[in-house]
């Protein structure tokens, strides 16, 4: 079942992109909509049941609610940076699960506290340079990444002291969804769209949910 939903995730992600590239946004959103189903579909049939698995799967379904919300400024246009803001919303409440998640079972929060601590503002500095965004939205970034850096750090802990098939499978998802992240912000925000690199880290992003997803087979 699991090979049924990921062969459908790639067929409903590649046609959210082509009907976004040709502006028929609507199908869009639509089809962008299904291929998130489908990582919330396999993360509730692969849920062991346990407390971890449970956060997971939820910020999964946060995701998939973020995935739809975000690109509805395409739709409503003059509610553009409404939709985006709330859509932003529910990708960190979705990675406040997967920290919730994750940051228990760390060795070293502290640490890893501190290195999303002083990693982040230079790295929104240095990205604020190549981009254009109002002051509302730079500020949005910062928590976001900031939560995004942290998950990171969590999961790289917990795979470095605890090597198992899960802390490998989670960190390499979250991983992906964080250079997803960052492209995004760069080709949206950034002086020149490309649809090409809007291909790449779409692919990246749902590489990096389905994987988040797949790991909740290896949690007992």
């Amino acid at each position: 079942m699991t090979i049924v939903l990921i062969i459908l995730c790639a067929a409903f992600a590649a046609a959210f992109l082509y009907y976004g590239s040709k502006e028929k946004y609507v199908h869009a959103v639509a089809f962008k909509g299904l291929a998130s189903a489908c990582f919330v579909i396999m993360g509730l049939i692969l849920n062991p049941g346990t407390n971890t698995a449970n956060l997971i799967v939820t910020g999964l379904l946060a995701g998939c609610i973020a995935d739809i919300v975000i690109d509805l400024r395409k739709v409503f246009a003059k509610k553009g940076q409404t939709f985006f803001l709330l859509g932003c919303l529910f990708f960190f409440a979705g990675h406040i699960m997967y920290i919730l998640a994750v940051f228990p079972m760390s060795t070293h929060k502290a640490l890893c506290v501190a290195i999303a601590v002083i990693v982040t503002p230079p790295l929104m500095l240095e990205i604020y340079k190549h981009i254009t965004a109002n002051t509302l939205l730079k500020a949005v970034g910062i928590v976001y990444i900031g939560a995004v850096m942290l998950l990171n750090c969590a999961a790289i802990n917990n795979l470095i002291d605890a090597p198992s098939a899960f802390t490998g499978v989670f960190s390499a998802g979250a991983l992906l969804f964080m250079a997803s992240d960052i492209l995004l912000v760069f080709n949206t925000f950034g002086a020149q769209y490309s649809q090409k690199v809007k291909n790449f880290y779409i692919g990246l992003y749902y590489a990096g949910q389905i994987l988040i997803a797949l790991s909740l087979q290896y949690l007992s």
